[in-house]
């Protein structure tokens, strides 16, 4: 496993230059790099920065944001995914995170699956001709996002499992799983070939591992035993820490050293 920096959030106390995140991500002894929407950022000095230093960029989300469950946005989910995927492309980047959306009121569980299925398999087909893989994040209600529909890891596996397409796979947040109440060893164990990337956080606060109650050493445990290979997302805010505290408490506490 492999340690990659949110520079949504990491490096902000020390520059306000988003492409200068990369190369501080450098110093740290960080090989990877996320964020979130692209359509705000500096593209051209982001691929400069990348080019330069050999940091990877492991993801950031499809842009702008549009609804997997709301039929009346499936054509602009479509656009958005088409247009995210050539700028991953541009960046050398083969991970693109979907959020899901919001309830919609008066449809069951079971129809909220099927709509969500219908746009994921229009995903996965773009993702298939692009060479990118998309990833499906579920995240919690209960804090940070209340009304959006995916809150579930086991429903996010389903779908996954259910498109079974080599370009779409889980995001685990084990932040927003552990908030949902979720226990990682019950939702991923067996079902680890469909997740590609991990991000963490710490809880109750969302900050770096360490600063919380998570117990990490059980956490990194079962991912070890499942045999998970990919990228750990250091996605957290740095509340009271400066980035590079946050990094060395995160390394410590994961024992994640690269």
């Amino acid at each position: 496993m492999k340690l990659t920096a949110c520079i949504e959030w990491l490096f902000e106390d020390e520059t306000n230059d988003f492409a200068e995140r990369i190369y501080k991500a450098k110093e740290a002894g960080l090989a990877g790099v996320e964020f979130h929407l692209w359509r705000d950022k500096p593209i051209a000095e982001i691929k400069k920065a990348l080019n330069k230093t050999g940091i990877t960029l492991t993801s950031f989300c499809v842009d702008p944001r549009r609804s997997i469950v709301d039929e009346s946005q499936l054509d602009e989910f479509v656009t958005a995914v088409t247009e995210s995927a050539a700028v991953a492309n541009e960046l050398n980047c083969k991970q693109m995170i979907i959020a899901s959306g919001f309830l919609l009121p008066d449809t069951s569980p079971e129809q909220h699956f099927e709509l969500a299925l219908r746009a994921l398999k229009l995903a996965a087909e773009i993702g298939e001709r692009t060479g990118v893989t998309l990833l499906l994040e579920p995240i919690n209600t209960r804090v940070d996002h209340p009304g959006m529909y995916l809150d579930s890891n086991k429903v996010g596996l389903d779908l996954v499992d259910a498109v079974n397409s080599p370009n779409l796979r889980l995001l685990y947040d084990a932040y927003h799983s552990i908030v949902m109440g979720e226990d990682i060893e019950t939702i991923i164990a067996g079902r680890t070939q469909w997740v590609a990337h991990i991000q963490v956080a710490d809880m109750p606060g969302r900050g770096a591992p360490g600063t919380g109650s998570v117990n990490w050493p059980a956490v990194v445990h079962m991912l070890e035993t499942e045999q998970y290979d990919g990228w750990v997302g250091l996605e957290y805010k740095l509340n009271d820490l400066t980035t590079r505290e946050a990094i060395r408490t995160s390394r410590a506490t994961l024992a994640i050293s690269e």
